[in-house]
């Protein structure tokens, strides 16, 4: 069944609750009537609640309102925030540069809003020392605790053990916190090449005298 609405002749009812352009409420009228008026303002006669007795009409532009409807639509599903879960993997005895690699990509996913699910691996004997695991998730933690915090506590899960982060900022607000830093940057760079060059803003040169013309030797 289609979703549009009835417009016009496409309506089959006695009479209608019309409303005017404006939101005015014009009241119960025939059809007939109602489509006379949209005919007189030049626009059309929109049923907007099909199920009320009788019918509730609205005089609209229909072209113009369905057009502005898609750009709302079109701008909500930009503006969509889509729940994303990062994850990243650890050793138990991770080295400290690799860690340090490790928390900038989770810090960075946490600038952006997304969850992170942290894993830390073990393998052979390090099964038998799972608070090494624990510590170095509860160190992460720590370190990033300005940016998120512990969604899902450190837990087993056969050679793993697992624990989720959560952003303290919501996705669409670190979308529109990126948005804002493009834009500011793209201004910056527009200023840099607008701004005159140090050789535009030299003065120019001193008309160069002219040199006198050489005195020929004697024979």
């Amino acid at each position: 069944m289609s979703a549009e609405p009835r417009i016009n002749d496409r309506i089959r009812v006695p009479e209608v609750r019309l409303v005017g352009p404006s939101g005015e409420q014009v009241g119960i009228v025939p059809l007939a009537k109602a489509l006379e008026l949209a005919q007189e303002y030049d626009l059309d006669l929109v049923e907007v609640a099909a199920t009320a007795r009788p019918p509730v009409c609205k005089l609209m532009d229909y072209g113009k309102f369905k057009y502005e409807s898609a750009m709302k639509a079109r701008e909500a599903r930009k503006n969509q925030a889509h729940t994303v879960i990062k994850e990243m993997k650890l050793r138990p005895k991770i080295d400290p540069h690799d860690y340090d690699t490790k928390k900038g990509h989770v810090v960075r996913f946490l600038k952006q809003g997304d969850k992170v699910k942290i894993t830390i691996m073990f393998r052979g004997r390090e099964q038998s020392r799972p608070e090494l695991g624990f510590r170095l998730l509860q160190r992460l933690a720590s370190d990033v605790e300005d940016l998120g915090f512990i969604e899902s506590n450190p837990k087993q899960d056969g050679r793993n053990m697992i624990m989720v982060l959560g952003p303290h900022k919501k996705k669409t607000e670190a979308m529109a916190e990126a948005r804002e830093a493009q834009a500011a940057r793209k201004a910056e760079r527009q200023g840099t090449t607008d701004a005159p060059s140090e050789g535009d803003t030299a003065e120019a040169p001193a008309e160069a005298v002219e040199a006198p013309a050489e005195t020929p030797s004697e024979a």
